[in-house]
Order: C-alpha cells, then sequence, then structure tokens
C-alpha cells in the first residue's frame, strides 16, 4: 500500500502516454484521475458535496485502476457503489465500464447511513461516482443561466449592481460567485467552514473573507457605488446570517443556498464551526442529524420569509424543501420557495440542452482553446452558446484536465461531437476528448422535489425516463453509462455517461448514436408531457437543429391520447 501522502494527491495523467489497453480506458482512467485532482476530500475519495465519493473504498480504487489497465477491448467493467466486482467478455463496441451506485430499496438516511457502515454502498451524488467531475466549472453555467432567467424576469436583463446573497461555498457551492460577477453583480455567501472558504479564496472563486454581515454589507455598498463585481464570503451559519440580515432589514435581489442540506450529516449546526462539527458528528451521529435539522428548518424559514417580502428566492436543488418536510415542516410551509428547474431551467431542457461538457485528456490547454473556437462555429448564430464560451474562456480558470460546460441542445451535440473527432483524425487535437454532462440533463434524472418537479402533465413520480436513458446509450455504445439513485435520499433516480473522441471510425459510430439518444430522449420525454417547445424539437423544427426523431403517427401528448376499449390509442 502507497504511503497516505502520495494517495492524496492523485493528478490525472497527461500526454500521449498509454497504460491501458486502448484509448477508451486510458480515457476513464484519467475521468477517474480527474475526479480525485478535483476532490474536495481527497483523502476520503470525496470528490463534491460532501460525500460524493469516485470509489467506496482505496482498496476498491486501486483496484479499478488495475481493472481499468488489464481491460480488453472486447470487455466491460462492472462496478457496484464504487468498487470492482467483475470484468465480463462482451464486445468491441459494448460500453467498457458500466455501474450502479446508492440504489436502495425503501431508502431513508438511517439506512444508507447503516449499509454505508457495513461497506456495502457509498454515496454517488451525481458525477462523483460516475468520474465526471470537472470541478467547479461543472455548475457554473447553471447558475450563470439560471441568474440570467431572473434578469430577464425582474431586472431587465441585466443584473449589474444587483446583490445576490447565498450559501455554501464548497465544491458546487463556490460556483455562485463567479456566476454572479459574470453577471456584473455582487454575491454574498455565507459558509460555517472556514476551511472551505479559505479553499476558494485560495483558488480565487472568493474575492475576501469577513466575519460579519455588517463587513459585507458595507464592502457591498461599495462595489455597487463604483459599478464594480464583487464576492464576499462570510464566516458564519447560513441560518443565523440570513435571520440577522432579515432582521436588519437588508434585502438582497436574489436569495439561494447550495449547503449540503441532501445530507444532514454534512450540513453544519448552528453554533459550531467546521472543526467542531466534524468532532460532533463522529461522537453522536442522531443528536448531530436532530440539530441539524432543527437548523435546517430555521435557515428555510427566513428564505420563505424573504420570499414574502418579495425577494426572488428558489431552491437550488440541495432538497432543503424535502429535507425540512421530512424533519417535521408542514408541507405547504417547506415548498412555499419554488425549485430553480421548474422556475427557470425547464424551458432549455425542452430544448434538449443542458450541462454537457467535453475533458480534454491530453491535458494541453491548447485543445481546449480550439475546441472552444470550434464550438462558436459549430453553433453560430446560437446566442447561449456564444455568449457562455466568450464568457467562460475569458474568466473562467482551468481546474484539473482542460474542460468546458456549455448548454447545447439535441442535435448541436451530435454536430460538436462528430467534428471533434474529425480534427482528433487530422491530429488538430493532440489527445482524446471525454464527453459527458450532468446527472441534472434534459432526460436523465426523475426527482419530484427538484427535476422533475411539477411536469406539465402531473408526471413528477414517474421515473421510466432515466431508466430509458440508461437504456438507450447503452445501446447507442457508449464507453460509461452509471444509473444511480440517491442525492434526495429514496427520491431520484438518474444517469452518468461518458462517450470518448479518439479520432476512430468506431468513435465516430458511438458518438453519432449516444449523442442522439442521450439529449433526444429528454425531448421526447417533455413532447410527452405537452410542452410545445420540445415537441417542434421533436419534429425537426426545433431552432437549434433540423434534426428530428421518429415517432409513431398517432403521437401527441399523454393526457390527449384517447384509448379505444382493448386499450390501444386511437388518433
Amino acid at each position: 500500500m502507497e504511503k497516505p501522502e502520495i494517495l492524496y494527491s492523485v493528478k490525472a495523467q497527461r500526454g500521449s502516454t498509454l497504460r491501458c489497453k486502448g484509448w477508451k480506458q486510458e480515457s476513464i482512467l484519467r475521468m477517474l484521475e480527474n475526479n480525485m485532482e478535483n476532490a474536495e476530500i481527497p483523502e476520503l475519495l470525496v470528490i463534491y458535496g460532501g460525500n460524493g465519493k469516485c470509489a467506496r473504498n482505496w482498496e476498491s480504487y486501486h483496484a479499478i485502476v488495475k481493472s481499468l489497465k488489464e481491460l480488453e477491448n472486447d470487455e466491460t467493467l462492472v462496478v457496484q457503489s464504487g468498487m470492482p466486482v467483475a470484468i465480463f467478455k462482451t464486445h468491441k463496441l459494448a460500453p467498457r465500464v458500466v455501474m450502479a451506485t446508492t440504489n436502495i430499496m425503501k431508502a431513508d438516511w438511517p439506512t444508507f447511513y447503516d449499509l454505508q457502515d457495513k461497506n456495502l454502498t457509498m454515496f454517488a451524488q451525481y458525477t462523483a461516482a460516475p468520474w465526471e467531475y470537472i470541478g467547479t466549472q461543472g455548475v457554473i453555467q447553471g447558475t450563470f443561466e439560471t441568474l440570467s432567467a431572473i434578469a430577464i424576469k425582474r431586472y431587465n436583463n441585466d443584473l449589474t449592481g444587483r446583490v445576490y446573497m447565498t450559501a455554501g461555498a464548497g465544491g458546487m457551492g463556490g460556483n455562485q460567485s463567479w456566476a454572479m460577477k459574470m453577471h456584473g453583480g455582487v454575491a454574498i455567501i455565507v459558509d460555517a467552514d472556514e476551511r472551505v472558504i479559505d479553499r476558494r479564496i485560495e483558488k480565487n472563486y472568493l474575492d475576501m473573507k469577513v466575519y460579519s454581515l455588517d463587513e459585507a454589507i458595507a464592502l457591498t455598498k461599495e462595489a455597487i457605488a463604483k459599478k464594480e463585481p464583487l464576492s464576499i464570503a462570510v464566516v458564519g451559519n447560513a441560518a443565523d446570517v440570513f435571520q440577522e440580515a432579515y432582521d436588519k432589514g437588508f434585502m438582497p435581489d436574489i436569495i439561494s443556498e447550495m449547503c449540503p442540506c441532501h445530507d444532514p450529516i454534512s450540513y453544519i449546526p448552528s453554533g459550531y464551526t467546521g472543526e467542531e462539527a466534524d468532532k460532533f458528528r463522529a461522537e453522536n451521529r442522531e443528536l448531530y442529524l436532530e440539530k441539524a435539522r432543527e437548523t435546517m428548518k430555521k435557515q428555510l424559514a427566513v428564505m420563505n420569509a424573504f420570499f414574502k417580502k418579495g425577494v426572488e428566492v428558489f431552491e437550488y436543488g440541495t432538497s432543503i424543501r424535502k429535507e425540512c418536510r421530512d424533519a417535521g415542516m408542514p408541507k405547504e410551509e417547506a415548498f412555499i420557495i419554488p425549485g430553480f428547474v421548474s422556475e427557470y431551467i425547464r424551458p432549455l431542457f425542452c430544448e434538449g440542452r443542458g450541462p454537457f461538457r467535453w475533458t480534454c485528456l491530453s491535458g494541453d490547454p491548447e485543445d481546449l482553446k480550439r475546441l472552444d473556437d470550434l464550438a462558436l462555429e459549430i453553433c453560430a448564430g446560437d446566442p447561449l452558446v456564444e455568449r457562455w464560451i466568450k464568457l467562460a474562456r475569458k474568466n473562467l480558470p482551468i481546474e484539473g484536465l482542460p474542460a468546458r460546460i456549455c448548454y447545447m441542445g439535441f442535435g448541436q451535440r451530435k454536430r460538436f461531437g462528430l467534428a471533434v473527432n474529425d480534427l482528433i483524425k487530422k491530429g488538430e487535437i493532440k489527445g482524446p476528448v471525454g464527453f459527458s454532462r450532468d446527472n441534472l440533463d434534459s432526460g436523465s434524472i426523475v426527482n419530484p422535489t427538484f427535476e422533475s418537479e411539477n411536469m406539465k402533465d402531473g408526471g413528477d413520480l414517474i421515473s421510466d425516463w432515466p431508466y430509458l436513458n440508461g437504456l438507450l446509450n447503452c445501446a447507442a455504445g457508449c464507453d460509461l453509462i452509471a444509473i444511480q439513485a440517491n442525492y434526495s435520499m429514496g427520491e431520484a433516480v438518474h444517469t452518468g455517461v461518458t462517450m470518448i473522441a479518439d479520432g476512430t471510425e468506431e468513435a465516430d459510430l458511438r458518438l453519432e448514436a449516444s449523442l442522439t439518444v442521450d439529449s433526444g430522449i429528454g425531448v421526447i420525454r417533455h413532447a410527452q408531457a405537452g410542452y410545445e417547445i420540445a415537441r417542434d424539437v421533436a419534429n425537426g423544427k426545433g431552432k437549434l437543429t433540423t434534426d428530428s426523431i421518429k415517432v409513431p403517427l398517432w403521437w401527441q401528448p399523454a393526457d390527449k391520447v384517447t384509448f379505444g376499449p382493448e386499450g390501444m390509442p386511437m388518433r
């Protein structure tokens, strides 16, 4: 066994050296290593979110690495909740890796912790378990587009000089400062763990740290007067600081939070520092959970109070509303504020748009520059893509392997992927490129208190769609497919997928199919639910592409179908 200090400093391989028996396996191994290079707590294999891991334990991690190095080009590695359990001989076009993580019957947090203690499972998060995390950039565009929707809705499409008060500066929450600054506004981010804040300041994701709300307010007023974007970290508990702001009449323009509410054992109760919370949860987990949930309910209550005052307040996918409901808050009180998908992002999903991303596995920043140029060529005339790529390449640092996220939609992803593969063939790109996307995508998740909340047809609970996504991706020959059930414990199913461009004809075949079905099933999901934008896209009338999806002649939204006496649909 290697020494801990070596284990904890995993760095993704760069260059043209091949350690595996094929570039598919090598690329997937580099994606895993890139997760670790960007990890929040690498010694615990925690990538982000307080508990999202890339492997169940260090023995499993090393076994995965060994398996990928030995994997033949006609074999498939099987990973069960972060532990490699088998290698099967399949065929050349099969996925090289299939995995399932955190799928637990009758799930609740005590059940999960018990199973984790028995070394039977781990927590997947979204992109941690399937080795697709690219650092905080992975969620920055989601925040940027959410804020864009708010800007259009309330502020004449301009957030210059506006104030976004939020909480949570971890691997996910740390993105919020960049997104608001890219809009020209001021971000105030509260976090009880000063260690987390210091990591974000070190990586230039936060401009400064203060120890009181009054200091933050004074700095905010100065920045607004100078019309300068600014990000300020406040050391404190979100429930307490938000309440103080409300009591003092400080009314930000926008309020949200990205604390680890989805996992109450990672949420810090009021009155505790990060170090004190670590000790508390280790000594008495049941009492810790009780205190964390008490604080969480206070935090949501004051967010509700701001909302009633007219502030734009939303849940940003942390499951705070669901967790507070489960902790005893009445449902009508817990769900006062809206979730961001149903409120702002769903129109993008209807176009098959979502957090699509690519990772340059050569490690060469010049590859990323060329692909940024290519994205602008492929998506010329698309204001969303053009604005984002230009802002991202100017403002965002490279974390680990060079990577980019971009909300490309149905048709755009396929054209881009095939064009990238062609550049690799020509030698314009120095190494393979891994395509993935956040699991929070158009057709890859069901979560009735978040992504699939308030669906037009009432199908919030229908979990067929992510399973169809996984089956289609596997049929299309993706290189890695993952099925996960977690995040909002017991109420979410989602898929992760990776597709590799390596300049081969085989990659053309895989990419053309998988980059079509992955977002295409999301279009169909929303079209079936009755969203006209999605139906136009499915019929080849979308503004992004003329690609269409073949549908039955009688196809129409499910609530409009008339069924005959034998259960057959009628036109």
